[in-house]
């Protein structure tokens, strides 16, 4: 009988097995791992986000008011608790709301705007774990929260998760952005797309028959096999978008121009969450491991800060899970070597423009000094030299690159030492070697 009862004991131990939809990181995982957080801490240095890591732990209602009640997150993916005190939980299943709540909670919009953020961490979905889906997984967040609703912050983020995966060595990715416009322009695009869904309800599957009248944006993000056949011939949004939204998105699209970031306009792109306006977008990876699905998105929310009790905040982020990111690595056969390198945070300088025309120009300018080392941050959402300027005054930075039209004729940058006051213009081609000698000797 004893032995009986042993070998029970056994067959438990063996049974036992990690959650489904939820793997263990391994050793042999570490050095992507520390490949990702190293490529991640030099953006954040460069591109100036600083951490925030908000508890893995929320109100459901949160997310009932932010994702949408009807986004699958809400309906079928979380994993919700009730506390001892009848407190309804969730663990989180993104990370926007919670920092767009702590951002509000903590009275953020009283420090300097935009507030440029990031976060990474453990995210919990209750999804069919398949190829590139778990129910656990990390998630790298970055988000840019206050300021103004400037087109500069959408690319910048876009450019951001660029680099990140060059900075990964996954290349030629695949860069898919669409608009799917404001409270202006969205009504009638959603009554047009209700008009098409109807006329062919027969052929939907159950889930979009409930988002006809729940939320017709979501008919386009279906992955199910006629859905995806009849949104081949849905309206397009970028045939109504308002003109505040078309100059917005045209705007987005000169800047990743600027910086030579190429990408693919998909009017049926449209992200599965409730709170996006204007500028959504998408990473994929390029040849067979496209499959493994999106490996960076993100897009603008501009009125998500005013669904949790604050007013109308200006807000882009962006997003890329990490396992993602290894099984593309692994697929492609690009073995981690090395950390990224980065630039000490206290030896920056300020870039500042003087006009529309070098603003954009400006945007560029900061690709360049960044590629070669220079660690710049910048205030370009602001039009006035002076507020720009006033900004590097208190960050502590004492070198200033101004940037006007005059100097685009002439292709150099004015390089002013701001506890002297001193100037000179210096061609743009022996830029980066001045401001490491200026840099090198404070």
């Amino acid at each position: 009988m004893a032995e009986d009862k042993k070998e029970k004991n056994k067959e438990a131990v063996r049974s036992f097995q990690a959650v489904k939809g939820m793997h263990d990181v391994l050793p042999a995982d570490e050095p992507y791992w520390e490949k990702i957080e190293s490529v991640v801490r030099a953006l954040a240095k460069d591109y100036g986000f600083a951490r925030i890591e908000p508890p893995v732990l929320e109100f459901a209602e949160l997310y009932n008011k932010t994702s949408g009640d009807t986004s699958d997150v809400v309906q079928k993916e979380m994993y919700t608790l009730k506390t001892k005190g009848g407190d309804m939980l969730a663990l989180r299943p993104e990370y926007t709301p919670g920092i767009a709540r702590a951002y509000l909670e903590h009275g953020m919009s009283r420090l300097p705007q935009p507030q440029r953020l990031l976060a990474m961490g453990r995210i919990f979905r209750h999804e069919r774990p398949q190829l590139g889906r778990a129910r656990q997984f990390t998630q790298i967040d970055l988000e840019t929260l206050g300021g103004v609703s400037d087109a500069l912050y959408d690319a910048e983020i876009i450019e951001v998760m660029s680099d990140l995966l060059a900075g990964l060595k996954i290349k030629n990715p695949t860069l898919k952005l669409n608009s799917i416009g404001c409270r202006v322009c969205r009504p009638l695009y959603k009554k047009q797309l209700q008009a098409y869904y109807r006329a062919h309800e027969k052929d939907l599957c159950d889930d979009c028959r409930v988002r006809i009248d729940a939320n017709p944006l979501r008919l386009l993000d279906c992955k199910e096999p006629g859905c995806e056949k009849l949104k081949e011939h849905a309206p397009s949004i970028l045939d109504k978008l308002c003109i505040n939204c078309s100059n917005h998105f045209k705007e987005v699209l000169e800047y990743l121009d600027e910086v030579k970031i190429p990408y693919e306009l998909d009017s049926r792109l449209v992200r599965g969450l409730d709170y996006y306006s204007r500028t959504v977008f998408e990473f994929y990876a390029d040849g067979p491991e496209a499959q493994i699905g999106a490996i960076a998105a993100g897009g603008r929310y501009d009125y998500l800060m005013e669904t949790i009790g604050g007013h109308i905040t200006p807000a882009v982020g962006g997003a890329s899970g990490v396992e993602r990111l290894i099984a593309v690595m692994r697929a492609k056969e690009t073995a981690p070597n090395g950390a990224a390198s980065t630039t000490p945070g206290s030896k920056r300088v300020f870039l500042a423009h003087a006009g529309e025309l070098s603003k954009k120009r400006c945007f560029s300018l900061l690709r360049e000094l960044r590629a070669k080392g220079i660690a710049v941050t910048e205030s370009l959402a602001k039009d006035s030299l002076g507020n720009q300027l006033k900004v590097a005054d208190k960050e502590g930075i004492g070198i200033a690159l101004i940037l006007g039209q005059k100097e685009i004729y002439e292709d150099t940058v004015i390089v002013r030492d701001l506890t002297s006051g001193i100037q000179e213009a210096v061609p743009v081609d022996r830029l980066a070697d001045d401001l490491k000698r200026r840099l090198a000797a404070k």
